[in-house]
């Protein structure tokens, strides 16, 4: 079977991506697939890359990648493709739609508002809902472009930051707490992750330097442990999840709440 890992893209998670797909290429055992690593870029003739493979394995982040794009590229080409389909990944990288559909589904989400314009922020509402917030690109992720603002004076700088990279701005509660993620594989959860950062805000650096943050494997009290799957489940489902995905959450006084 011949595998193509599909890595690179468009989008401001590009060496994100390039990081993913070489780890993915290193690890595929040689013995059972033929791997061949497919670096995307602009204006690529995507077809053509991916003409005579079996199967996309794919490593691509952001949008192009986690989008739905090329999941309908690949399934009008007739290629199969690992992860979710075109509709889940369409809505699961909007954070907005993602908030909306699983609030609906009971689960706890900071509160948040969406902004489009720096000249046009709301700032009543962000009162109600209370600083500190944190200001993200809606579609973006890697946390690129993502602040955690502590008062209003900072706002429009951190929306104007976040516009350079998507046309929608999440304004989200920042809730304190203890940074929880959740894989689910075939509809069941694997381990849950820790995740403790080793600054006050778990941003880029805190993801990808070496010594950034610790992600280690937790074991919750039970109470917390099944609350949280439930919770994960209920994203998976919602979302009509498809093979795998994973779920960010933030525990607070023995509260999990889902940030996407």
């Amino acid at each position: 079977m011949k595998v193509g890992v599909l890595m690179g893209g468009m989008s401001s998670e590009r060496e994100v991506s390039l990081n993913t797909g070489k780890e993915i290429v290193k690890n595929l055992d040689k013995n059972k697939y033929e791997v061949e690593p497919i670096v995307i870029g602009k204006g690529e003739d995507i077809p053509n890359k991916v003409k005579g493979i079996d199967i996309a394995f794919l490593a691509l982040h952001g949008k192009f990648g986690e989008d739905g794009i090329i999941q309908g590229m690949l399934e009008s080409l007739g290629i199969p493709y690992t992860g979710c389909g075109i509709l889940s990944s369409s809505i699961g990288i909007d954070k907005d739609m993602t908030k909306r559909i699983i609030r609906c589904a009971k689960v706890k989400t900071p509160d948040w508002i969406m902004v489009k314009d720096a000249k046009n922020i709301n700032f009543a509402k962000i009162e109600e809902i209370g600083y500190p917030v944190v200001v993200k690109p809606n579609c973006g992720g890697s946390s690129i472009a993502t602040s955690l603002v502590k008062c209003k004076d900072d706002i429009v700088e951190a929306v104007e930051e976040a516009l350079k990279y998507d046309k929608e701005v999440m304004i989200e509660k920042y809730i304190k707490g203890d940074e929880i993620t959740c894989c689910i594989l075939n509809k069941k959860m694997l381990p849950v992750i820790a995740i403790k950062p080793r600054a006050v805000f778990f941003d880029y650096t805190s993801k990808y330097d070496d010594d950034g943050a610790d992600e280690v494997i937790v074991r919750l009290q039970k109470e917390l442990h099944e609350k949280v799957e439930r919770m994960a489940l209920k994203c998976y489902e919602a979302l009509k999840c498809s093979v795998y995905s994973r779920v960010d959450m933030i525990v607070k006084d023995g509260e999990p709440y889902v940030l996407e």
